[in-house]
């Protein structure tokens, strides 16, 4: 897996253990919680940084794949497996796609976007601005979502499901084990909350601040709704009670509540960006399920073997949390507040 990140200011202080620190946060180490992949994601920055900083110059980095098994696909590559992109990816690229574990389209890409993220991270940290995000929900199972911030920063990852709740984060473990026992998958929500960003970040109309977010978080597999704020009980409500009163504190200009999720007009308010993330379950399943075989033309049971998430949401957290930082930090770049060489 390889990424090039493009256009960061030189002069960053950045090493291979700053991509490390964020890949190894990408895999909870704990039996049935996660796939039986033993990758060991050893990140190696092949260019774009000098004696210790960025040169201003593309950055490549690679993590090779070392626990490879592409034998149970080769059965399924004329048998499209439901809830994956199997079928439209052989019909868009006339059957040369790559269906070992889905290509392109696999989980496994979510591996560059921590590398890259893990360059915007650093970029925002210069600048106070912080992105924390944890597992709302695994199935049924519901975290608190008032979260402190320093509760996101020390609990979540100490918690194989990635949930800062204390009491939510063994039920949440229980419902994966459980399920997987089962031969089935569960989705979630990962709620991510964003710090310190400054008010009037964005370019509307049409690359304002949510729709650049909404666009970037859905390229990450399995994201099938993000919403911000209030999201969708805002359809719900009223506007006396959805609007976010303004007051005056030591001076400055204040919401008093958030249920615009920090955004409004395409614009940072100055508030914390709040959005949340759904998952839907692992396609890949143990049960049985109906498919067609391309070859025949008739339909087809399906029984899927291999190595395969019970639940996506613990290895989203960190991935969510990358995917809005490198937004953030190109929109940042662009309005000065991260200057193109930095001293």
């Amino acid at each position: 897996m390889g990424v090039i990140v493009d256009g960061c200011p030189a002069g960053l202080a950045f090493c291979e253990n700053d991509v490390q620190r964020e890949l190894d946060r990408r895999i909870p180490r704990h039996p049935g919680i996660t796939s039986t992949r033993a990758e060991p994601d050893k990140a190696e920055i092949i260019s774009g940084t000098f004696q210790g900083r960025t040169t201003g110059a593309p950055i490549a980095m690679l993590v090779e794949n070392k626990d490879v098994d592409s034998q149970p696909y080769e059965r399924l590559k004329e048998i499209p497996r439901p809830g994956h992109a199997d079928y439209p990816a052989r019909v868009r690229y006339g059957g040369f796609n790559d269906y070992r574990g889905g290509g392109r389209f696999s989980g496994r890409m979510t591996v560059a976007l921590v590398m890259a993220g893990a360059v915007a991270k650093k970029l925002l940290a210069r600048i106070g601005v912080e992105v924390l995000a944890h597992a709302l929900s695994i199935g049924n199972v519901f975290s608190k979502a008032d979260l402190t911030r320093e509760e996101l920063r020390t609990l979540v990852y100490e918690s194989p499901a990635r949930c800062g709740d204390r009491e939510a984060s063994p039920l949440m473990e229980k419902a994966i084990l459980e399920v997987a026992e089962a031969g089935d998958s569960l989705g979630g929500i990962v709620r991510a909350v964003t710090y310190d960003v400054p008010p009037g970040i964005g370019e509307p109309l049409f690359e304002s601040l949510d729709s650049e977010l909404a666009k970037a978080l859905f390229n990450i597999p399995a994201v099938k709704g993000v919403e911000f704020g209030s999201g969708f009980d805002a359809a719900r409500s009223m506007g006396s009670l959805n609007n976010d009163p303004l007051t005056i504190e030591r001076g400055k200009v204040q919401f008093k509540t958030n249920r615009a999720g920090g955004i409004l007009g395409g614009l940072s308010t100055g508030r914390e960006i709040v959005v949340q993330v759904a998952f839907k379950p692992t396609p890949s399943i143990r049960r049985k399920q109906t498919s067609v075989s391309l070859t025949s033309g008739k339909e087809t049971d399906l029984e899927l073997s291999g190595r395969h998430d019970p639940c996506v949401v613990p290895k989203a957290v960190p991935v969510v949390e990358a995917v809005i930082s490198i937004v953030l930090a190109d929109f940042m770049i662009r309005s000065g507040a991260i200057p193109k060489v930095l001293k």
